[in-house]
């Protein structure tokens, strides 16, 4: 039997927390715990996760993701559960690479060859982001997602709207396709009155078009429009779903692999979705780690259409943030629209060590930005 020997956490730039578990026979597995400006709680959960597990056996990955669930009595919300997630991608990490396998191997085997992808995109102003999309294209991607609208009230001028029709017209003119984020910014009157705006154009979907806490708000709505509508980057298990399949509110599913539960978690909710002809688009706009689960999780799920990665954070520049921290980044490599599925054994990716210990040393305080509207009120991030 191998057991759990330790479990460390770095904080590392630019707003991700990496987590290393290591095994009394000397294995070591990597996980991603990142929860966007709350970096400190996470390490603060996987300090009593260190309690429950130092000494279990590293193979039973079902047990210890149970333990930190059930055992704290209090369950759920995004800080246990990126702390949980962390974990579990480490633990199967370390289970693929002791049996000499990728971690989908692991999970059924592979449906697929390769792996759509999108990045997302931005600028102040349309033409930039039709550059933006443009950028992207030479990338080698072939579908981007871009947000709706910087700015809304709950009930604002409908001239408001033609920039949003603008910028996504300028991006479709571009040739590649696009999603579009309302982020839970817009409230319901306005909400409605831009995917109505948005339909002629075909976008791939409209993702959080409400915040997924109004589930049945978000039923009206997709009665009312043609276009996919997405959400669940803000859903932690699949109790978290089960409301919206139960309303048909939902079209495509973004579990995030850092915050909702890991893989074994996403695995059960993409499981769900499949039930209810619902597709699966895990958000990552995050790590490596994530991004290399989230891999993981595509192979092997029937019902899996694209997948988000952060190659360039910057709208139009190309960022090393995504490779900083690997030793190899060609799992990464993008080709017409796609990354072949891994064939490293578990997560498919070397993280270079020394490194992840030198920036954790200057451990990150990343904090959401701060926006309000023309009146002073705050506004969603």
């Amino acid at each position: 039997m191998s057991r759990i020997a330790q479990i460390d956490a770095f904080l590392v730039p630019p707003r991700w927390v990496f987590v290393r578990v290591e095994t009394d026979d000397g294995l070591v597995g990597w996980g991603e715990a990142s929860l966007e400006g709350h970096g400190e709680a996470v390490l603060g959960a996987l300090e009593s996760a260190r309690d429950r597990l130092i000494g279990t056996d590293a193979d039973r990955i079902e047990d210890a993701w149970q333990t930190l669930y059930r055992l704290g009595f209090y369950r759920g919300g995004p800080v246990l559960m990126s702390a949980i997630s962390g974990i579990d991608q480490a633990l199967w990490d370390i289970k693929g690479k002791r049996l000499g396998v990728p971690v989908w191997q692991l999970l059924g085997g592979q449906v697929r060859e390769r792996i759509d992808v999108y990045a997302w995109i931005g600028g102040d102003r349309p033409h930039d982001v039709a550059e933006a999309a443009a950028a992207r294209w030479a990338q080698g991607f072939r579908a981007v997602k871009m947000n709706g609208t910087e700015d809304l009230g709950w009930l604002d001028s409908p001239a408001k709207l033609d920039d949003s029709v603008r910028r996504l017209q300028l991006v479709r003119e571009t040739g590649i396709d696009a999603g579009v984020d309302f982020h839970g910014r817009v409230h319901k009157p306005m909400a409605r009155q831009l995917a109505h705006a948005l339909e002629p154009l075909r976008p791939l979907f409209i993702e959080e078009p409400l915040l997924s806490e109004n589930p049945e708000a978000i039923a009206q709505l997709a009665a009312q429009t043609s276009t996919p509508i997405a959400l669940g980057e803000r859903l932690y298990t699949r109790m978290d779903f089960k409301r919206l399949f139960e309303l048909g509110a939902v079209d495509i599913i973004q579990p995030d692999l850092s915050h909702a539960g890991g893989i074994s978690e996403a695995r059960r909710i993409a499981s769900m979705a499949e039930a209810y002809d619902v597709a699966v688009a895990p958000h990552c706009p995050l790590g490596p780690l994530a991004l290399a689960s989230c891999l993981q999780l595509a192979a092997t799920t029937p019902n899996f259409v694209i997948q988000e990665m952060s190659l360039g954070i910057h709208y139009n520049t190309p960022s090393a943030d995504l490779l900083t921290y690997l030793t190899d980044a060609s799992v990464f490599d993008i080709h017409e629209g796609s990354v072949a599925v891994p064939a490293a054994p578990g997560l498919g990716v070397t993280i270079d060590e020394a490194r992840v210990r030198e920036a954790a040393k200057d451990a990150h305080r990343w904090r959401n930005p701060v926006w309000r509207g023309p009146d002073g009120s705050l506004r969603e991030w």
